[in-house]
């Protein structure tokens, strides 16, 4: 699954995951995207599955592009610890997706099977999702 080599800061605030994406809105490698309607944190195992459902349906045909990356660790602590003793381990890792960011992108196939695939990759992620074109 995807997670960063190196980071400056080992946990990080939880921060305010809110408001419209200005970056990253439009189709810019592949003829189809999958754009997100919500903002949410996506999970590396969710863009892993994703990205495998897309691979199996196009029999690795075509060309995907990942556009998000899960860069923002996320903490937990233990079941049954008691309050206080500081903040918990990184347990796994996200990345913010604001509404509007282009998610996944194809290119090299019919366009019917294009829908199709990331079609099926945007049920394994935690956001409402649109196909668009180019």
């Amino acid at each position: 699954m995807l997670a960063p080599k190196k980071v400056k800061h080992r946990k990080w605030f939880t921060g305010d995951a809110s408001g419209i994406a200005t970056a990253g809105v439009r189709v810019s490698f592949g003829q189809w995207g999958l754009k997100s309607l919500d903002t949410k944190w996506v999970t590396a195992r969710q863009i892993e599955a994703a990205r495998r459902a897309m691979t199996h349906y196009l029999k690795r045909g075509g060309k995907i592009w990942i556009r998000i990356f899960p860069d923002k660790p996320v903490t937990t602590k233990s079941a049954e610890v008691p309050m206080g003793g500081g903040k918990g381990a990184v347990d796994h890792y996200v990345a913010v997706v604001k509404a509007g960011m282009v998610m996944f992108e194809i290119d090299g196939i019919p366009a019917d099977q294009a829908r199709e695939a990331l079609r099926l990759a945007g049920h394994k992620l935690s956001v409402r999702t649109r196909i668009v074109g180019k």
